[in-house]
């Protein structure tokens, strides 16, 4: 055996749902050097785990860990029983909360009579147990079943860690099917991929493939095409596909011809099960056609309901603005009476055109016209956004607490599911919902699923920005499908003598260029050739830093990470600009990575324990040896806004430099200044939206470098990936059907 720990097992700290665990044992022996001054003290564990039992003896496999918040840990890869060999052993085994019912006499009678061979003794017959005095019939069934139960999963957690699943995984597959898991297995391994989101087609095919073994094909031709199907729909964003794409996606996967006919004939199968649906020539995936439908159906629930009367409206308007001193357009006047009337309304417009302050003007209305007190509107009113730096975004515009759509809805990251759902629907009355251009179908679903019957909701958002990462377009097929009020707003209130950041974001929208080559007060293009790009770009933020500007709020954007001008290169010009190296900063270098003091960087994944989610950006606090940390590793601090977290050698791959991020990465910030190389070397990502979307980062100053044809070009291109959606027509087609 190999790094492990042998011990007694004394108690959890926490358990989950999924079998994780962390606990402590006390050390009894070990096989790592390190770990020797343990043996006789008792140390913190984590892993997975089925059915561990306090007081018993288990053999861990696995690694010493410091966590940056709990210390030294034992992280547990694997893991086995030490089976009671002597007597003691076994009556502290019979007596453990595992068998009830059973005490210490009762346990001591057992090995009396049956010897130490007693475990070996009841699995073989029963019937043994009936020579220990007093042994009734039904006593001796309920041992030899917890013990046979305890003998069968431990041995088939071991069989599937041995296939090739990790611990966790061997888990989740024993833990969903018990006792039927062998059975299961034998008929169709690739099963587990659809009944367990977290274990996926690939992983059960490279074991099967590894292991060489025997499966029916047609059946690992059916996982594969609901695994191609789930790949296509989050790679292209469509929410329905066709036959040809999901047959050429199958074959290139399995690397074989497959007869178009079979997947059809296979499709048609996983429609009969209800994985799939196929309406006509478009193949859903169940859960995206469930998802497109539920939205349809509530949102004409919501139109349906009778709308909100308020008499005194107008009066308490004009008394709002004589009291904040502000005149709303009619437009924005517009969108209040409606967002305050109706049961959903859409307001969009680009940037500086007041979205905001309508938002801060419905709040306040709402309190007024429905008599609430300030601190009651918490409890009546939630506003959302579906990122972390959105939604504070949000909160700060409005001075109202916001949050993220994920964080309302009390998403549990384990079972990846969320507490407010339709069977457990939030109080609030009314919900306005911003940077709604980046949620996807299923978040909407789930949004709409959350809230209660006679919610009104307010969506805001700017459609010309890109979409959301997942599938649909939510926003732009409201807004077409005209069964939705929409309040388009389009007076630019940001515009100031000398600016034009708002009015060249309308110039986009619009495909309708000025004169984006003179510079402005808010904006500079800087013409120059590709090769010169990174040496201009290092000039002019040197400047910008001159002028005063806080490095933090200056972002530099890029459409692609690879090439001479992409993300990956110029963040390491960008750090000896923003972040030189200096005596009084400690460096650290991760692979051909220098790590600095004062860093900005950017987080690359979920952190969920650390409140730090992929996306968030932050500023490395210090930098510290393992030669002066209680860790003894390495240790990285990074302050996200006030949020402390130290990163160890084995997080550091979940950061990046973050001096120059990419525009997909931006959306939902803004920043004072943004600086954005533009070039025919992003050709390929070169499209209206993403120009657009860049271009609305900046608040105070705006730069452009790089070659003017290409965003001439970028400008002109209006055919970015095309997604196929039904969420549009559907709508339509529920409104001819239940006209009202």
């Amino acid at each position: 055996m190999e790094n492990f720990v042998m011990g007694n097992y004394r108690q959890s700290i926490f358990k989950s749902d999924n079998g994780y665990v962390i606990g402590l044992m006390k050390v009894k022996d070990t096989d790592i050097e390190s770990m020797k001054d343990y043996i006789n003290k008792t140390i913190t564990f984590t892993g997975y785990f089925h059915e561990i039992n306090e007081q018993e003896n288990y053999y861990f496999f696995g690694k010493e860990v410091i966590h940056p918040k709990y210390g030294f840990q034992f992280q547990v890869e694997s893991y086995e029983r030490v089976k009671p060999e002597d007597k003691d052993g076994i009556v502290e085994f019979l007596c453990s909360d595992l068998f009830k019912g059973v005490g210490e006499k009762l346990a001591l009678s057992i090995v009396n009579t049956l010897g130490e061979s007693a475990l070996d003794r009841i699995l073989e017959d029963k019937n043994n147990l009936l020579l220990v005095p007093k042994m009734t019939m039904k006593k001796a069934d309920t041992i030899y079943e917890t013990l046979s139960k305890y003998e069968e999963s431990h041995k088939m957690i071991v069989y599937l860690t041995e296939l090739g699943f990790i611990m966790r995984d061997a888990l989740l597959i024993y833990n969903t099917y018990k006792g039927n898991t062998a059975m299961i297995l034998e008929h169709n391994i690739y099963r587990v991929t659809d009944d367990i989101e977290e274990i996926t087609f690939p992983k059960v095919d490279s074991i099967v493939r590894r292991k060489e073994l025997t499966v029916d094909n047609d059946l690992r031709i059916k996982a594969c095409i609901l695994y191609m199907m789930r790949e296509l729909t989050y790679k292209n964003g469509d929410t329905y596909l066709n036959l040809s794409e999901i047959g050429e996606a199958v074959c290139n996967y399995l690397g074989y011809d497959v007869d178009f006919q079979l997947v059809q004939e296979l499709l048609c199968e996983l429609n009969g099960e209800m994985k799939i649906e196929i309406v006509g020539e478009k193949y859903y995936l169940e859960e995206i056609y469930e998802a497109e439908y539920a939205i349809v159906d509530r949102i004409n629930r919501l139109l349906k309901r009778k709308k909100k009367v308020y008499k005194s409206f107008q009066d308490e308007l004009s008394k709002l603005e004589e009291k904040n001193d502000i005149h709303y357009n009619d437009k924005q006047k517009e969108a209040i009476e409606k967002a305050l009337k109706n049961n959903i309304v859409i307001i969009t417009g680009g940037p500086g055109t007041g979205k905001t302050t309508i938002i801060q003007a419905i709040v306040e209305l709402y309190r007024i016209l429905n008599d609430y007190k300030p601190k009651e509107l918490t409890e009546v009113i939630s506003l959302l956004a579906p990122t972390g730096r959105a939604s504070k975004r949000m909160s700060e515009s409005t001075s109202f607490p916001a949050s993220t759509i994920h964080r309302f809805l009390k998403w549990n990251k384990e079972n990846n599911k969320f507490a407010v759902n339709e069977y457990n629907t939030d109080p609030s009355k009314l919900i306005i919902v911003d940077e709604v251009s980046m949620i996807d179908i299923l978040l909407m679903d789930s949004l709409l699923k959350g809230l209660r019957e006679d919610i009104q909701l307010v969506l805001v958002g700017d459609y010309n920005q890109l979409p959301s990462v997942g599938p649909g377009m939510l926003l732009k097929d409201l807004i077409e499908s005209r069964r939705i009020d929409v309040v388009e707003l389009d007076y630019l209130y940001r515009q100031k003598e000398d600016s034009y950041i708002p009015e060249l974001a309308r110039e986009i929208r619009e495909n309708d260029l000025g004169d984006f080559l003179s510079t402005k007060g808010d904006y500079t293009f800087l013409p120059c050739a590709a090769g010169s790009i990174r040496d201009n770009i290092a000039s002019i933020c040197k400047q910008v830093l001159d002028h005063g500007y806080d490095y933090r709020k200056i972002q530099v954007m890029a459409p692609m990470y690879a090439g001479m001008n992409g993300i990956d290169n110029l963040n390491k010009v960008l750090q000896d600009v923003f972040n030189p190296p200096s005596k009084t900063k400690n460096e650290l270098k991760v692979g051909d990575v220098i790590f600095r003091e004062n860093d900005k960087v950017l987080q690359l994944v979920n952190m969920p324990d650390d409140n730090v989610f992929n996306g968030d950006i932050g500023i490395i606090l210090s930098i510290r040896n393992a030669s002066v940390t209680k860790s003894g590793k390495n240790e990285i601090t990074i302050d996200f806004d006030g949020n402390l977290v130290t990163y160890v050698p084995k997080d550091f791959v979940n950061i990046k430099h973050g001096f120059i991020i990419s525009i997909h990465k931006s959306q939902g910030s803004e920043f004072d200044v943004v600086v954005m190389p533009v070039t025919h070397a992003y050709q390929r990502m070169l499209y209206r939206k993403l120009i657009y979307t860049g271009v609305t980062r900046a608040k105070k100053k705006l730069i452009l470098i790089g070659e003017s044809e290409a965003f001439y070009y970028g400008v002109q291109n209006g055919q970015e990936s095309f997604r196929k959606t039904d969420l549009l027509e559907k709508l339509v087609d529920s409104s001819i059907n239940n006209p009202f």
